[in-house]
């Protein structure tokens, strides 16, 4: 009987230390990441905005299914990455789905997707030394109130692997769930200006970028023309403004125009400056003769930037590390599209590890002029370049499509990498200190607020193709497939110069996946499961072996 109490007090005092534990649990909880690069760790930036997640998110992850190894990564690597999200904020919901589980046509549910904006993916399987074709719905759609926002999980990179694509991917999960929630749960509260008037690019080449930024800011059209007769209002307009976008002007700034921006940048506003000082479209190869002239274009912006501390010089940069031309050969249906190797189109990878560009693709550049850095008290950061095997041309010159066919002098490209976009960071000096100014302003400023400026040689940059007559994706090349890095540069530089740097700052973010290496695996299959077979066995006889003597000598008598 006491024996029986004391069982009795002891399970009374294990239940009671148990439902301590739970409490206490429950109130103090933490999850332990033990990966050398912090996968499982959200950054502070993603915790800020799940946050603020008063309402159930649903996420539809539909990567549900039997996948190649790599993609069983991405799966998983996106499950557990949810699981941490929804251990931070019990408002994030997840499920897995397989949008091919019920056996529906694999083409129709694909264009399905396609027409909701989640394009889906073709892979190779192989197995057992054959290769087959399998359709893949890399994405995952995030439901907030009366919200819905598609979030990409894999990642386009030019001539990767399968492994190097995943693992690509894998490095922006974070920044992809993040980017999806914030905007379902933050409200647009900024403003950007794109400026119009000055012979900017036309609203359809532009407009995936702004329909992208749309998602972020609010973005009206701005023109300068009314700083000719009431520059004053021009100005105090111009300040509602968190930033101004410049793509590709092509008509001179006046003095009055030019003094508008300068007070905006002087007053801390920020500007994102795409411009060209040499005036060339392919377009106008497209001639009988398959020539044209490229000419210096003269925008009156010389002492602007160089009052700022760079100048852009009315030069071509070629590049043998470029992207190619495309043309048409054959008719009607017989029309074939080649891609031809054109030095024009320098693609530019990141040079160093600055949060806009790290992680990103190639950026296609089309006919770009070197930047000269100047020196002055303002920050200069190359954001990309050409590579090492660049050449310059002076203009006027005529370029022809028959340079196709000319294979490079090495010798001839040693120019280096010449700086092609630069961010400018500080406190600027007005490009009218000591100057007459060509109208008078209320408090004029000559030295003016931190504040962030980047300048890009090149217009076409933010130039996204038309297929009959409707925008394609920004960086978006039909012909070869191609995917090139220009759309998540511009994003990145306009979060960064509108001080939304926590988004910037998750795409920074590094991780290392290992992958196993098929061939050697295959090579070594027979060894690894002999010792998958044998080792266990082994060991099981070692220990019933071990077992069976202890118990002998135990209880069997000398």
């Amino acid at each position: 009987m006491k024996n029986s109490n004391s069982n009795i007090v002891k399970g009374i005092i294990l239940l009671v230390v148990l439902v301590v534990v739970n409490i206490i649990s429950y109130f103090f909880f933490e999850r332990f990441d033990l990966t050398e690069d912090n996968r499982y760790t959200l950054s502070p930036a993603a915790k800020e905005i799940i946050a603020e997640a008063e309402s159930p998110i649903i996420v539809d992850v539909f990567l549900k299914g039997d996948f190649p190894p790599e993609f069983k990564r991405l799966q998983m690597e996106t499950r557990q990455l949810l699981e941490e999200f929804a251990a931070y904020n019990p408002n994030i919901k997840f499920n897995f789905v397989n949008p091919l589980e019920e056996g529906g046509d694999a083409n129709e549910i694909g264009t399905e997707f396609y027409d909701m904006g989640m394009t889906p993916a073709r892979i190779n399987v192989v197995e057992n030394g054959r290769t087959t074709e399998a359709i893949i719905f890399p994405w995952a759609m995030a439901n907030y109130k009366n919200q819905s926002v598609a979030i990409p999980l894999l990642k386009n990179k030019m001539g990767a692997t399968t492994e190097e694509r995943v693992e690509s991917s894998v490095q922006q999960l974070e920044y992809a769930f993040a980017d999806g929630f914030s905007k379902l749960v933050n409200p647009k509260r900024k403003k950007i200006a794109v400026m119009r008037g000055n012979g900017e690019l036309p609203d359809a080449n532009i407009a995936d970028f702004i329909r992208s930024l749309q998602e972020y800011y609010f973005i009206a059209p701005f023109t300068l023309d009314s700083a000719a007769v009431n520059p004053q209002k021009t100005l105090e307009d111009l300040k509602e403004y968190d930033l101004v976008i410049e793509a590709k002007p092509t008509e001179a700034f006046s003095e009055e125009e030019k003094y508008v921006l300068d007070q905006y940048l002087m007053n801390g506003g920020t500007a994102l400056w795409m411009v060209e000082h040499v005036a060339m479209e392919t377009d106008s190869l497209f001639s009988q003769s398959g020539a044209a002239i490229a000419l210096p274009r003269d925008l009156n912006l010389g002492d602007f930037f160089f009052k700022y501390g760079l100048r852009i010089n009315p030069a071509l940069v070629k590049d043998i590390f470029s992207a190619p031309i495309i043309l048409a050969s054959g008719s009607g249906n017989n029309t074939n599209f080649n891609p031809y190797p054109w030095f024009y189109f320098p693609l530019s990878s990141s040079p160093g590890d600055h949060a806009i560009i790290n992680n990103i693709e190639a950026v296609r550049f089309k006919y770009a002029s070197p930047i000269d850095l100047l020196q002055n008290d303002i920050k200069k950061t190359v954001m990309l370049s050409s590579s090492p095997s660049s050449k310059l041309e002076g203009v006027p010159i005529e370029i022809s499509l028959d340079q196709i066919t000319a294979q490079p002098d090495p010798e001839e490209y040693t120019a280096g990498e010449l700086p092609l976009a630069v961010l400018l960071e500080g406190s600027f000096t007005s490009v009218y200190e000591n100057r007459i100014t060509p109208f008078e302003v209320e408090k004029p400023l000559e030295r003016g607020k931190e504040t962030k400026m980047l300048v890009i040689s090149d217009g076409d940059v933010v130039k996204n193709d038309l297929q009959r007559g409707e925008p394609m994706e920004l960086g978006f090349d039909p012909y070869t497939g191609n995917t090139y890095g220009n759309k998540e540069f511009l994003l990145n530089a306009v979060n960064y110069l509108m001080d939304d740097t926590g988004l910037v700052d998750i795409r920074s973010k590094e991780v290392s996946i290992a992958f196993l290496d098929l061939q050697e695996a295959d090579e070594e299959r027979t060894f690894w499961q002999v010792i998958n077979i044998l080792v266990p066995v082994l060991l099981l006889g070692a220990f019933a072996g071990l077992f069976i003597y202890l118990r002998k000598r135990k209880y069997v008598r000398p």
